[in-house]
């Protein structure tokens, strides 16, 4: 669920399309202005009835933004980071970095997107009214008639107690808070997920078998997206789980092989790559500061005529979009933003922009491997509490393995 279409700043976060909402949009114009309208409403041409599905559909889109924005407000004055929200074929996503750290703070961020949504359906219905009463125009009350139902209807399903919907979070803050354990919580939260898009998937099913057609296919959609998207949730809380407490310090690979933007991609085969088969070259300048980001894979789409006049610097991934990170930073923070164009690698830097370190997949999977093997349990109570494991790697462990292992 990339951004496709960027719309700017909304409230300090940003703000995107994917190009999959222009088929939701498709969808609810042609529903409006051919189906629902035209029966409902007769008597107009089918230029009003089409004008009146497109800003029924934008103003749709508009609510489903304030939704998620009332989400990434929230989070934000508990001090969680927001990356952006991205709007999509089956609705929004406000995509925080960081979790909450108390069942009080997972509960209000949850449960203040429905409430936008009851919200907006409130107002909607006023206007309606308003609008009936002062223009006489029943097409017009309609369109926001509709906003008021949808808008009803997106807070009602959002509140069902399942994993991903705001009602699995609101059911995970309650279960966080009765059992103190977050992890056995989002679980459990997960879990109801799927089980309700197993559920959702098999009423779409029974209503394509029965003749209902594109109603049941959408369900069944739904329901799919539910039963992955709780699946990798629980994953997700399972794999924090197993990484909570340690800083990106303790799993990050040091005085990582590092090149200069000016070399050339095949002196850096013949000098690295063929000698020490790594998958990730940092590049620094003269003074050790980070300039961007090499990976294998960039280095096989230069073709070999080519290598000896291309630079590192032309064809790395460029400073700021790869993730940084520094040392004392909670290794689970960084987890969601190791994406985009640097294929799953992220950098430690010092407060001066100096390289400190390297983290890629084989870190990681590293130490979710050894998890099991820490003395010192990664999941101390509940989310809240401020647990550091001690760094306890000795400088001849450091040296036992490589650098950073290719992946």
């Amino acid at each position: 669920m990339r951004s496709s279409i960027p719309l700017g700043r909304v409230a300090g976060v940003r703000v995107g399309l994917n190009i999959s909402v222009l088929v939701i949009v498709v969808i609810l114009v042609a529903g409006l202005a051919f189906g629902r309208f035209p029966v409902v409403f007769p008597g107009h041409s089918p230029a009003v009835y089409l004008l009146a599905g497109l800003v029924a559909a934008v103003l749709f889109m508009a609510s489903l933004l304030a939704h998620e924005l009332a989400h990434a407000v929230t989070a934000r004055r508990h001090g969680i980071e927001v990356s952006q929200i991205t709007l999509w074929l089956l609705g929004g996503v406000a995509e925080l970095r960081g979790e909450p750290r108390t069942p009080g703070a997972d509960l209000k961020i949850a449960v203040v997107g429905p409430l936008t949504s009851l919200l907006a359906g409130v107002v909607s219905a006023v206007i309606a009214v308003l609008a009936g009463a002062v223009t006489g125009v029943p097409l017009l009350a309609g369109v926001f008639w509709y906003l008021a139902g949808v808008n009803v209807l997106l807070a009602i399903f959002n509140l069902v107690p399942a994993a991903p919907l705001d009602g699995g979070r609101v059911l995970r803050a309650a279960l966080w808070a009765r059992w103190g354990d977050r992890t056995r919580a989002a679980v459990a939260a997960a879990r109801a997920g799927r089980v309700f898009g197993y559920a959702l998937i098999a009423l779409g099913f029974l209503q394509v078998v029965t003749g209902l057609g594109f109603q049941g296919l959408w369900l069944a959609l739904i329901g799919l997206f539910l039963v992955n998207a709780a699946t990798a949730e629980e994953q997700q809380t399972q794999l924090g789980s197993a990484l909570y407490g340690l800083r990106v310090g303790d799993v990050m690979s040091a005085r990582p092989v590092t090149a200069h933007p000016e070399e050339t991609v095949a002196g850096l085969i013949d000098r690295v790559v063929m000698r020490h088969r790594l998958s990730t070259y940092p590049l620094v300048d003269r003074l050790g500061v980070f300039t961007g980001l090499v990976t294998l894979n960039r280095i096989r789409r230069v073709p070999p005529e080519a290598r000896a006049a291309t630079r590192l610097g032309d064809i790395a991934c460029p400073p700021h979009e790869v993730p940084q990170a520094r040392p004392d930073e909670p290794l689970t923070d960084l987890l969601g933003r190791m994406d985009g164009c640097a294929d799953g690698r992220a950098v430690v830097l010092d407060p001066g922009g100096h390289l400190v370190g390297l983290i890629t997949p084989s870190d990681i999977s590293r130490v979710v491997a050894t998890a099991g093997l820490r003395a010192t349990d990664p999941y101390l109570g509940p989310r809240g509490a401020d647990v550091a494991v001690p760094h306890q790697r000795r400088e001849d462990d450091a040296r036992a393995r490589h650098p950073h292992d290719a992946t």
